[in-house]
C-alpha cells in the first residue's frame, strides 16, 4: 500500500510530526501525531501537555521506532546522538532495529578528530558496524554506499551557525537520498543559538562546505526546520526534494534556554564557547587564534601581532587540536571566558583586532570570505565602518530571509 503525507505546522505548546513517507497509522504513542492534508493558511496542529519537559526527537522512540521495523537503516550520527545515557545506535540495536551502516560527519563518529582533519572509513569496535566517513573527499553518500539501505536517520546536535558543517553533511545526505529514492528520518534537537537571527546572508559566489545555503551566519533554525527549508526552497542539486520525516523536539520554543549535554565538537567544550562561536569563528579567516590548543577554545582570542599585551596564552598540541595556529608561540589578546555579550552576535572583537594589529596587511586570509559569505565584510572593516553601519547593510537580505524562515518554523519563535 502506498501512503502520501503532507507537512504539518506547529503552534505554541504543540508538536509537529511532519511526514512525507512514513505510515503513521500503525504508531500508537501516548499522544499520536495526526496525518492531515492542509494548506499553509490552515495548519493542522497537535496539542501537548504544557507540563512536560523538553524531549529531543531521538528520545521519542514511540513516534518512530515502529516505522523502523523490517527496515535496513543507515545512521548519520556522532557522539551527540544520545538517548539518556545511551548512544542512539546502541538504543536502536537493543530494540531490534537492523542498522547496517554508520555515516560519520566532520570530527568522526566519536567526535574526537581535529577540525578539518581527514576522517577515514573504519569499523566501530563496539558494534562491529562499518563506519563511512562523510568528511574529506567523500562528503556525499554514493549510490554504492546507499545500496541495501531503506532509510537514513540523521541525529546530530547542531549549534545554529551557518559554517558549522554538520548541516552541510545533512544537505548532502538529503541530496543523495533524493537521488537514490531513500527515506530520511531527521530526529530534531534544540538549537542553543536558536533565539535570534543575525549576520550577513551568504552570497552564491561564496558557497562552500562551510556555507552551502543563502542563510545568515546565525540562522535561527533547528536542523529539522532547516531540512524543511532546504527541501521547500529546492536547494538540492537539480531542485530535487528528499523524502523527509522530522521528529520534532517536544515542549521546545526558540526562546527556550538549552545547554548541550555533550560537547558537539572538540573545540566547543561548553556553553560559553557555543555562545561566542558565531562571533569568534570569523577569526578563523584571519591571523588571529581562537584558542585552539588551549583549555578554553573559542573563549580566548589572540595573536603575536596584537598591540596590547595584558593577556596572553600559548597554544600547544591537544586532542582535537594537534596542530593549532601559533603552536608554542605566545599570543596576546582577550580572555572572554567570563564575558557576557551585550548582543549575541558581535563584530566588536573583529574590528578591534584589525585596528590594533601590527600586521594589518596580513590580517585577512582568503578563507575569510567563505566564513563571512560575502566579500563586503572585509572591505567594510578595512574602510573603518562601525559595527552599526555594517549591520545596517545586512538588513534588506536579513528581512527577506526572516520572511522565508517563518514558513518552515516548527516551534514558536523568539521574536
Amino acid at each position: 500500500m502506498k501512503f502520501d503525507f503532507y507537512p504539518i505546522m506547529i503552534k505554541p505548546h504543540f508538536i509537529l510530526f511532519t511526514s512525507l513517507f512514513f505510515a503513521l497509522s500503525s504508531c500508537a504513542p501516548k499522544q499520536a501525531p495526526v496525518q492531515t492534508e492542509q494548506s499553509e493558511e490552515s495548519p493542522a496542529v497537535i496539542e501537548l501537555s504544557e507540563n512536560e519537559v523538553i524531549r529531543t526527537g531521538a528520545e521519542q522512540l514511540e513516534l518512530y521506532l515502529p516505522q523502523l521495523q523490517s527496515k535496513r537503516v543507515g545512521m548519520v550520527v556522532n557522539q551527540t546522538s544520545i538517548v539518556g545515557e545511551s548512544h542512539l545506535v546502541d538504543t536502536l540495536l537493543s530494540s531490534g532495529v537492523n542498522i547496517v551502516t554508520i555515516f560519520a560527519p566532520e570530527h568522526g563518529f566519536r567526535g574526537d578528530a581535529d577540525a578539518g582533519a581527514y576522517v577515514k572509513d573504519a569499523k566501530d569496535t563496539k558494534t562491529g558496524l562499518p563506519i563511512v566517513s562523510l568528511y574529506g573527499k567523500n562528503k556525499k553518500p554514493s549510490a554504492e554506499q546507499l545500496q541495501g539501505i531503506d532509510v537514513l536517520i540523521f541525529d546530530i546536535q547542531d549549534v545554529g551557525v551557518r559554517f558549522y558543517t554538520y548541516i552541510s553533511t545533512m544537505h548532502y545526505v538529503m541530496e543523495a537520498a533524493a537521488e537514490q529514492n531513500k527515506e530520511v528520518l531527521i530526529l530534531d534537537r534544540p538549537n542553543p543559538n536558536g533565539h535570534y537571527v543575525d549576520g550577513p546572508v551568504l552570497e552564491p559566489e561564496h558557497k562552500s562546505f562551510v556555507g552551502m545555503h543563502p542563510i545568515p551566519i546565525v540562522h535561527g533554525l533547528t536542523v529539522g526546520e532547516l531540512a524543511q527549508m532546504i527541501n521547500g526552497e529546492k536547494w538540492l542539486e537539480g531542485q530535487r526534494q528528499a523524502k523527509i520525516t522530522v521528529i520534532p523536539v517536544a515542549n521546545y520554543t526558540h526562546s527556550t534556554p538549552y545547554t548541550l549535554p555533550v560537547k558537539p565538537s572538540p573545540n566547543l567544550p561548553n556553553q560559553q564557547a557555543i555562545i561566542l562561536y558565531p562571533s569568534l569563528c570569523l577569526f578563523e579567516g584571519t591571523n588571529v587564534s581562537v584558542g585552539r590548543g588551549t583549555p578554553t577554545p573559542f573563549q580566548v582570542i589572540g595573536s603575536p601581532y596584537y598591540k596590547f599585551k595584558d593577556f596572553s596564552f600559548t597554544p600547544v598540541s591537544t586532542p582535537g587540536a594537534t596542530e593549532p595556529p601559533y603552536k608554542n608561540q605566545i599570543c596576546f589578546g582577550k580572555d572572554l571566558t567570563s564575558q557576557t555579550l551585550a548582543q549575541p552576535f558581535t563584530l566588536t572583537y573583529l574590528i578591534d583586532f584589525y585596528k590594533n594589529s601590527t600586521e594589518q596587511d596580513k590580517f585577512f586570509i582568503p578563507f575569510f570570505e567563505k566564513l563571512a559569505g560575502t566579500s563586503e565584510l572585509r572591505k567594510q572593516i578595512i574602510a573603518g565602518k562601525t559595527e552599526a553601519e555594517i549591520k545596517a547593510s545586512w538588513e534588506p537580505a536579513l528581512a527577506n530571509y526572516k520572511t522565508i524562515r517563518k514558513k518552515y518554523l516548527l516551534y514558536p519563535d523568539a521574536e
